[in-house]
């Protein structure tokens, strides 16, 4: 089996990735959620099933980082409290000054590794740690018909 995102091939998962479920390998799989482990080509030939997980216990919450709410702000008053203008500001960090501007008005969000040398250098927090815990859920059964179930499956 190849891996819905990058082809690689080995054990499958599959995960809910932006609403989509997938067949996916390890390293892909953290870019959703894990909801099952895709059986292989020789069991999947025997059952032709997937096998769910019980429960995830064995899955540890995955620690994201995050850029904080108010970072426009906290960058705007860290730079100008070293009385600095964004170009100056921008020449210091080896960025663009339109880089700045468009941070500081809201109308880009800065990666992590830029966001993290602006803090850095300003000596501010910009990125906090994001715990993500897996949850089992359960789908429910809606009273209403959609187009699904009007369809028949070979």
């Amino acid at each position: 089996m190849t891996c819905d995102i990058c082809g690689s091939e080995g054990k499958m998962y599959k995960a809910r990735i932006e609403g989509a479920e997938l067949k996916v390998c390890i390293e892909c799989s953290s870019f959703g959620k894990v909801i099952g482990i895709v059986a292989s080509q020789k069991d999947e030939a025997e059952s032709n099933k997937f096998r769910k997980f019980e429960g995830f216990e064995g899955l540890k919450p995955e620690k994201i980082d995050k850029l904080v709410d108010d970072y426009t702000e906290k960058i705007r008053k860290g730079r100008e409290s070293l009385g600095l203008n964004q170009k100056d500001f921008a020449k210091k960090i080896n960025e663009k000054e339109s880089l700045i501007q468009n941070i500081e008005s809201g109308h880009y969000e800065p990666t992590i590794g830029t966001a993290k040398k602006i803090a850095r250098f300003l000596k501010i927090k910009l990125v906090e740690e994001y715990e993500e815990s897996y949850e089992k859920t359960k789908q429910q059964k809606s009273d209403t018909f959609t187009i699904g179930d009007f369809i028949k499956l070979k």
